[in-house]
């Protein structure tokens, strides 16, 4: 479902990442780890076509993304840093907004659905400037998610999430037949969900393979001690 061949990403003369090689097959949930400055949200970023590549390939669902950037970016739902909201519209005007971007057929019905989900149809009609940030970044899950994605991009879902919103992430987690690659530094709850671990370290990669017995074990790859 995703694959990525020496993916690289230079910002001047400095590489934020370089030599990165992944397969996932359809459902399969990977985790990226690394102290911060490894190169994380730089490797979600490409993958969902918010930048591009400076060197290296990333092919989703069998077509090139540099090929197919439209059609690559449709199979991907992408939770950051940021909700990506605007704050002056309501939850249902953001949620509206992107459903119509993404093409979707009557994505009121699609909006509806998902607020209710997530546990926010009260929400619906507020500003998303008036939106805790833990009620932000459930709306951010139902953005992501309102084009069903095959693949979804998890970057550190679990910081500053309420309890409604970590139910709703393990939620997804659960779902099977999703490819799911998430960051998190909630080393528990990432091994958790996980079959496999990629380790960048200073935008390398330093491991991939089966999560170790003991979460902390990733920290001493990257150098560190907890």
């Amino acid at each position: 479902m995703v694959e990525v061949q020496g993916l690289g990403k230079r910002y001047g003369w400095t590489w934020a990442l370089r030599g990165v090689d992944l397969r996932m097959d359809p459902g399969e949930k990977v985790l990226v780890f690394g102290p911060n400055g490894a190169g994380k949200t730089t490797l979600f970023k490409l993958i969902a076509g918010i930048v591009r590549p400076s060197e290296g390939r990333i092919r989703i669902g069998g077509m090139d993304a540099d090929g197919n950037p439209e059609a690559a970016r449709r199979q991907v739902g992408f939770v950051g840093h940021r909700p990506f909201l605007y704050d002056d519209l309501t939850v249902r005007e953001n949620l509206r907004f992107y459903g119509e971007l993404y093409g979707i057929p009557k994505p009121s019905l699609r909006v509806d659905a998902l607020l209710e989900w997530v546990g926010l149809r009260h929400a619906a009609d507020l500003p998303a400037r008036a939106l805790s940030q833990g009620m932000a970044q459930r709306i951010s899950v139902a953005r992501a998610l309102l084009h069903d994605p095959s693949v979804l991009l998890l970057d550190e879902p679990f910081s500053g999430v309420d309890p409604q919103g970590r139910a709703v992430l393990e939620g997804v987690l659960e779902e099977e037949g999703r490819t799911v690659l998430m960051a998190t530094h909630d080393l528990r709850s990432g091994v958790i969900w996980t079959k496999r671990v990629l380790v960048l370290v200073r935008g390398r990669p330093k491991y991939l393979g089966p999560p170790p017995r003991d979460p902390e074990d990733l920290w001493r790859m990257c150098g560190e001690h907890r």
